[in-house]
């Protein structure tokens, strides 16, 4: 049941928002929704699995709905909640603008904040190194002695430190009011290897001071990436305990991918080469600095651990050299159906353990200079940088150690994407593994442990059922897991999809010729149009054809920034101007423009991917391997999701109208495609024979 407490305070946020919101409109779907919220997380459909996944269409209001009824459940049930976005524009929207509004016209106190990486802030030492006269001579830090700061660094890095140590600055790259080269500030960033509370003038640094108000905030919010990150670590590191949280994951359409790349490594072999054979002089550089009898020992393993490590990566270099035949013109090599080569197996599983075994000797001569330190014997200012050069050796060990475990790993224990990279310029090859799955890992770590969770987003089913995105994320059809698709308050019959004949179909070589003919028609008398491509290529053809024979005026992806495309666009709408926007999907996600500035969406072609990349190549190949149907069961969901996502684009508020025209028929002529139209809004409809 839910605590009357929470109730109360659920519903007289409702009456002081509603008061408070300009322009308010009671939404019975956003009512719903935060009915739902509030009963999920109070554990009501169930006691200790607290799982809500929700589709709500545009329009609705989703983050104002959960602010209303996650902040209040997370402080009456004694929790933290964490809002995880995928874009940082999201971030900044609930940070500067929902969250502040919702605090400053609800009654229960509370306290937020933006949880970023840690190399968003400066580190205190680096920075006043740098700024200080001369300072850049005697740096302390190995991995800066090849960046050489120009005049205006050394500047930006004085004004940087004055305002620092004035309170004018809390250090982090978000609030400085100036553009930072990048490499000048990744020269001052602080990393989780040099960020060391062990030292005094680390522990007050900008980034352990952000974290420390981290304690003091009952809200916070975060991006995917950085949330799974803490979360191969084991939870609890950057962020609250898993147990402790109430998670709301807005854009949770990403997550999955996003989990994928975290588990995903590589690894250059002639490079690690290369900076293995840098490892025997830092043991000898700890050994110097300590002058302790068992060093000896350990620098001499730690040495003949390298060897073995430099034998195994110079046969599999020499292996794999012999496998030209391999590499076609993009210079890739995806070993199909999962197994590998013997040779292969055999020398990862070689170089697993002597990797292992390698980190076991890093982290002696770690524990051994950080005793050193305590009890005296070792300056801190000797200390500090070895410290730092054991800590990223022994990150670059457990990369190596990731990939080996993967390029050792069954095929038939967890279906994996692997391969090799051909770099004839550098003579290297690159070895990559990913997970095709990461469901597991995401029920595992995640589902199975967190106080509860809210999975929120525009486009969360594939022909109009949530089996696509459940599989992916990990998320059984349980009692535990409660699934809600609530439509758009928007009546769409303001607008129209429009199927217009065409010649022919895009499979067809004369699509791109038939695009041109077709586009100026289309564009003629319209003021402002959003052209969607599902190729980059294409796009540039048609532009090209556009111009060339019809004299139209353009904006094109990739002529010009995103923004400074929207900004021209906007404004020639605003003049009563024709404005044309070119874009492939990349472009259009997120897009957002309302009214006047969008009234006619083409869609060129339905958004089908082509498996080109190894990780989708492989999983359409597993698929098939076990009796399944890779077009139907990833590609067409997948497509399904997107379509949906680019009509959003048009109708985004209540009174906005236009048309949707798709120039794909294979909508028609496909027995996939009712599925795919019956999956978009109701839109009224105009079909041409």
């Amino acid at each position: 049941m839910i605590p009357d407490a929470i109730k109360v305070a659920v519903q007289q946020g409702y009456r002081q928002l509603s008061q408070e919101l300009a322009n308010f409109a009671p939404r019975k779907e956003q009512n719903y929704l935060v009915a739902e919220i509030t009963k999920v997380l109070c554990g009501q459909y169930h006691r200790s699995r607290r799982l809500l996944v929700a589709e709500a269409g545009t329009g609705i209001g989703k983050s104002l709905a959960y602010l209303q009824a996650a902040i209040p459940c997370a402080l009456g049930l004694n929790k933290t909640l964490v809002i995880s976005t995928a874009t940082l524009s999201l971030q900044e929207q609930l940070i500067n603008k929902d969250l502040p509004f919702y605090a400053q016209h609800v009654g229960q106190p509370f306290r937020y904040s933006l949880v970023k990486g840690r190399q968003r802030y400066c580190c205190e030492h680096r920075l006043e190194q740098l700024a200080s006269q001369g300072a850049q001579q005697d740096l302390s830090f190995g991995e800066l002695l090849d960046f050489k700061p120009n005049d205006q660094d050394k500047q930006q890095y004085q004004t940087m430190w004055q305002a620092y140590t004035s309170g004018r600055w809390a250090g982090d790259l978000d609030s400085w009011p100036e553009t930072v080269r990048s490499q000048a500030w990744e020269a001052i960033a602080a990393d989780r290897h040099s960020c060391n509370p062990m030292f005094a003038h680390h522990r007050l640094c900008p980034f352990q001071r952000a974290r420390a108000e981290l304690d003091q905030c009952q809200v916070l919010v975060v991006n995917h990436a950085l949330l799974l990150a803490d979360l191969s670590l084991g939870g609890g590191v950057i962020l609250p305990e898993p147990e402790n949280c109430f998670y709301v994951f807005d854009e949770a359409h990403h997550l999955p991918n996003i989990a994928r790349d975290q588990g995903a490594a590589q690894l250059l072999v002639r490079q690690h080469r290369g900076w293995l054979s840098r490892l025997p002089g830092l043991g000898d550089k700890v050994a110097q600095q300590l002058k302790r009898d068992a060093l000896v020992g350990a620098c001499q393993q730690l040495n003949e651990e390298v060897q073995a490590q430099q034998q195994g990566l110079l046969q599999l270099s020499a292996w794999l050299q012999q496998q030209d035949e391999w590499f076609g013109e993009d210079g890739l090599h995806r070993f199909e159906l999962g197994p590998l080569p013997p040779p292969l197996v055999h020398l990862s599983d070689e170089l697993l353990t002597s990797s292992q075994k390698l980190r076991r000797s890093l982290e002696k001569l770690k524990n051994f200079t950080a005793e050193g330190l305590k009890d005296g014997q070792l300056r801190q200012h000797g200390a500090e940088p070895l410290l730092v050069e054991l800590s990223h050796a022994g990150q670059r060990i457990e990369q190596a150690i990731q990939l080996w475990t993967l390029f050792k790993a069954s095929s038939e224990s967890q279906p994996l994407a692997r391969w090799v990279a051909q770099h004839i310029k550098e003579k290297d090859h690159g070895l990559h593994a990913s997970p095709l799955e990461m469901g597991g890992w995401l029920e595992r770590l995640l589902w199975s442990r967190c106080a509860g969770a809210i999975l929120v987003s525009a486009t969360l089913t594939a022909l109009g059922k949530f089996d696509y995105f459940r599989h992916q994320a990990g998320l059984f059809a349980d009692e535990g897991v409660r699934f809600l698709r609530l439509q758009s308050p928007f009546d769409y019959q303001r607008a129209e999809l429009y199927l217009p004949s065409m010649p022919c179909e895009p499979s067809t070589p004369g699509f791109t010729g038939a695009l041109i003919d077709k586009l100026p028609a289309l564009l003629a008398e319209q003021s402002a149009s959003l052209v969607l491509f599902s190729s980059y290529q294409q796009m540039q053809a048609v532009a090209e054809g556009l111009r060339t024979r019809h004299g139209l005026s353009l904006l094109v992806q990739g002529e010009a920034s995103r923004e400074a495309l929207l900004h021209l666009h906007q404004t020639r709408c605003d003049h009563r101007q024709p404005s044309i926007l070119f874009g492939t999907g990349s472009f259009s996600e997120g897009l957002d423009l309302p009214g006047h500035y969008l009234t006619n969406l083409i869609i060129t072609k339905l958004p089908f991917a082509v498996p080109t990349s190894p990780v989708e190549a492989a999983l359409a190949e597993w698929i098939t391997a076990r009796g399944g149907n890779a077009f139907l069961q990833i590609t067409v969901p997948e497509a399904s999701r997107k379509l949906i996502q680019a009509c959003g684009r048009l109708i985004r508020k209540e009174q906005d109208t236009g048309r949707v025209v798709l120039l794909d028929r294979r909508v028609l002529t496909k027995a996939y495609g009712a599925g795919l139209l019956a999956a978009l809004p109701p839109f009224r409809r105009k079909i041409e024979p």
